[in-house]
C-alpha cells in the first residue's frame, strides 16, 4: 500500500452553531492535509502525480481563501465545523482521483492543537451526513 499526502494553508472566517447558539465570527489559518492511498503504482512508478493532487485540493479550497465560510457554498447552508469542512474537502478531492487511488484521510487544523480528521467509511460509501445539493445537513 502506498500513501501520498499534500498540504495547504488557507485563511478563512466562520461562526459555528453549538447547541443552538451561534458563536461570534472569527478567523483561522486552516491547515489541510489530504492523504490518498492505493496498492499499485502506475507505469511511471507513481501512485498519482503530486501536482495533480495539489491542483485538485487547490481548486476545492480556492473559494474559501480569505472568505467567510458561512457565506460560501456549501457552508451557507451547512454548519461550517472543522469536521464538515474536512468532509467537504475530502469528498470533492476523492471525486477527482484516478482509478485505483482512494481518499484515505483529510486532516484539518483550525487552531494549533485542534485538528479534525475525516476518513471515508469506504471508497464507495459516502458519509451519511455529507452535504448534498439538496436540503441542509
Amino acid at each position: 500500500m502506498y500513501d501520498l499526502t499534500v498540504e495547504r494553508i488557507f485563511s478563512a472566517a466562520h461562526a459555528i452553531v453549538i447547541a443552538g447558539q451561534r458563536e461570534p465570527v472569527h478567523g483561522h489559518d486552516w491547515r489541510v492535509r489530504v492523504t490518498v492511498s492505493g496498492p499499485e503504482l502506475d507505469d511511471d512508478l507513481l501512485l498519482c502525480d503530486f501536482h495533480a493532487l495539489e491542483r485538485s485540493l487547490d481548486g476545492v479550497i480556492e473559494p474559501f481563501r480569505s472568505a467567510d465560510l458561512n457565506a460560501t457554498p456549501p457552508f451557507d447552508r451547512v454548519n461550517p465545523t472543522a469536521e464538515a469542512v474536512a468532509r467537504h474537502i475530502g469528498d470533492a478531492v476523492a471525486a477527482d482521483l484516478p482509478a485505483g487511488v482512494r481518499l484515505a484521510a483529510v486532516a484539518l487544523t483550525e487552531a494549533p492543537g485542534c485538528e479534525a480528521i475525516y476518513r471515508p467509511d469506504s471508497p464507495a460509501t459516502p458519509s451519511p451526513h455529507a452535504p448534498t445539493g439538496g436540503s441542509p445537513a
